[in-house]
């Protein structure tokens, strides 16, 4: 099989007990057939970071942008994050969004770095990696005033209901699924993505949160959206073989890449 975790944080992982360093946690994955990652980043700096880190492995792709939940940690630079982005090996803008959650003091903040990041994605033709909780109606509403039609994109770790999913759809993005489908009391997840088209779907870790079961309770890693996979198989009534197939295609196209060579990264 060739799958593809759409959405990792390698630089948030375990490297004091759990992998040496990022090649191993790359490495551990490739093993159990997860053959391509996209490492997100959720600021600036951040992203610096992983682009040294990173710029050796061709089976990893770079997401740039700034998460709503690390506005406050720097300034935001439209203009750098613009020429950051150009990087070819970042294939999408984000992790960026609206979080009402755990930060809903400061919501004009993230509505305005939100929505120049929407812009900065437009502009480069990059696809958008949306984050959003407690936010249905305004990341909806930021998306469609900023014609993210345009560019694309998905909804990460969906933990959202129908409607949302619906919206996302007809405005063309694509939706991802994490281990949390296969967490007990996720009945209305799975119910909304028995609705969602194959040919819109991803697979996806976050690690290294909500690892599926059997690890939840331990540390996620790229390695585990085999699970994810696996079990989004069967809720969708084909072979995990298939199930792999579709949602590599579905990320090469949303995403512009072909991760199927060893090329991919150096691609438009």
């Amino acid at each position: 099989m060739f799958i593809v975790d759409s959405h990792c944080h390698l630089d948030s992982l375990d490297y004091e007990k759990l992998h040496k360093n990022m090649d191993e946690v790359v490495d551990k994955a490739k093993a159990r057939d997860v053959q391509h990652l996209l490492s997100i980043s959720t600021t600036l700096s951040g992203f610096e970071r992983l682009q040294t880190a990173l710029s050796h492995r061709h089976e990893v792709s770079l997401s740039c942008g700034v998460h709503p939940l690390n506005v406050e940690d720097e300034d935001f630079e439209a203009e750098k994050m613009q020429r950051l982005a150009q990087d070819p090996k970042v294939v999408a803008i984000g992790e960026c969004g609206l979080d009402y959650y755990y930060s809903v003091e400061n919501k004009a903040k993230q509505q305005s770095i939100f929505s120049q990041q929407i812009e900065i994605a437009r502009q480069l033709n990059k696809p958008l990696i949306i984050h959003t909780r407690a936010a249905r109606e305004d990341t909806m509403a930021l998306l469609q005033q900023g014609q993210a039609q345009q560019c694309g994109g998905v909804l990460h770790c969906f933990t959202e209901n129908q409607w949302m999913a619906d919206q996302a759809l007809e405005l063309g993005f694509y939706i991802s699924v994490s281990g949390i489908i296969t967490f007990r009391n996720a009945q209305e997840i799975r119910d909304v993505i028995q609705t969602v088209p194959l040919d819109r779907l991803l697979v996806e870790t976050d690690s290294p949160y909500l690892a599926p079961v059997p690890y939840r309770g331990k540390q996620n890693q790229p390695a585990y959206v085999r699970e994810v996979c696996e079990y989004l198989a069967v809720l969708k009534g084909v072979s995990a073989v298939e199930l792999a197939q579709i949602t590599t295609q579905n990320f090469e196209r949303l995403f512009n890449v072909s991760v199927l060579t060893d090329s991919s990264l150096t691609e438009g």
